[in-house]
């Protein structure tokens, strides 16, 4: 729906009207000078290749290094596959991982590819709803109870979370592993949103575990979203096959985005200020809309995300996102996007864009709920 919405907004603006985009979950800035020079750099030689299906080995052995400097993990880096995005890794681990008619548990609210990608495949998605008791994080005596009622082969969890922006503390995430590798329930930690973590430094699986599955990208951190690059941290055992898998459905990924996104790291001073300044709008947004009239969302922990509650207001968030495009011309994600359950009562802020804009939305949303 996030795309519906794009489009409604895409039709005002081309009738002159001035729309606040926090609809989409995509980085205002650019990628990194360092990634942007290299990839002109790597046109101006003229000749880009096919590469290895598992990467470059020298990104791999970069990433490897950004576990070290970052987490203080050791990785091999035989054990890292460069994908198409973070959406390459979902496919490339859900068919290394599962059979068709496999069972996976899967957060709700949540990313809606999740359960998209393994019905296409022909698993079967297995919803469990989250609660604030557990700051909305998956805990190990739900995935079990789930388990009991009917096996599970798999689960999915993703800290910081789209679209709740909360994340899981180390105790719970060690905990929640330890369940799951109890009943050989294969775990897979989506890491998209790591480094954009302000409540506290996110944990990675790979540090908990050799037998997780770590999908992580540099769409959102390194703010390289249509470069669609990004990587998995994956068990000896499974390396052999998701290489297989990868050079019959892509040979390799994007040889310019792979030489771009190796060069990134180098840029992580930038990034790093692109990070103060989400900070920064996450402030205007938990101090400007209680004050706008919308005063109960999840903690706001990491990544860009904001999510409310407008349940006072409406019974169907898709219609109330809908005028408040039309009328306040400020545009958000409808939460039915993320959760069939209890979506109809919450909106999905993005707040990747600038602090003006932030505080232009909570003006023109406080206007129009006065």
């Amino acid at each position: 729906m996030v795309m519906d919405v794009m489009a409604a907004a895409a039709r005002i603006e081309a009738a002159g009207g001035d729309v606040i985009h926090m609809e989409v979950g995509q980085p205002s800035a650019p990628a990194p000078r360092a990634a942007l020079d290299a990839a002109r750099a790597a046109l101006d030689r003229g000749r880009i290749d096919y590469t290895s299906a598992l990467g470059i080995p020298s990104l791999r052995t970069r990433i490897a290094q950004y576990y070290r400097d970052a987490y203080g993990c050791t990785v091999d880096p035989e054990r890292i596959v460069v994908t198409t995005g973070s959406s390459g890794g979902f496919i490339l681990a859900f068919l290394s991982m599962f059979e068709p008619g496999d069972r996976v548990a899967v957060t709700v609210p949540g990313y809606p590819p999740y359960r998209h990608i393994l019905t296409a495949l022909g698993c079967e998605p297995v919803p469990i709803e989250t609660s604030s008791e557990n700051r909305h994080a998956l805990t190990g005596e739900a995935l079990l109870e789930a388990h009991r009622k009917t096996p599970l082969k798999g689960v999915l969890v993703a800290s910081p979370a789209n679209p709740t922006g909360t994340m899981m503390s180390r105790e719970a995430l060690t905990h929640l592993m330890a369940a799951a590798e109890s009943e050989g329930i294969r775990f897979i930690s989506d890491e998209i949103y790591h480094g954009l973590d302000y409540a506290f430094p996110a944990v990675t699986a790979a540090e908990l575990s050799p037998h997780a599955v770590v999908i992580n990208s540099f769409s959102k951190y390194f703010c390289m979203t249509g470069w669609r690059v990004g990587w998995m941290v994956v068990p000896e055992q499974l390396v052999r096959p998701i290489e297989r898998l990868q050079q019959n459905l892509s040979i390799s990924v994007s040889t310019l985005s792979q030489i771009a996104a190796e060069a990134a790291f180098s840029g992580r001073e930038e990034m790093e200020i692109v990070k103060r300044g989400y900070e920064a709008n996450r402030h205007v947004l938990i101090a400007g809309l209680p004050q706008a009239g919308l005063s109960e969302f999840l903690p706001a922990d990491g990544a860009f995300y904001l999510y409310a509650d407008v349940s006072k207001f409406t019974s169907d968030s898709y219609e109330f996102a809908r005028k408040m495009l039309e009328e306040a011309h400020v545009a958000a994600t409808p939460g039915v996007d993320f959760d069939p359950l209890r979506g109809r009562s919450f909106l999905r802020f993005s707040y990747a864009r600038s602090a003006a804009e932030m505080r232009e939305a909570v003006a023109r949303i406080a206007r129009w709920l006065a």
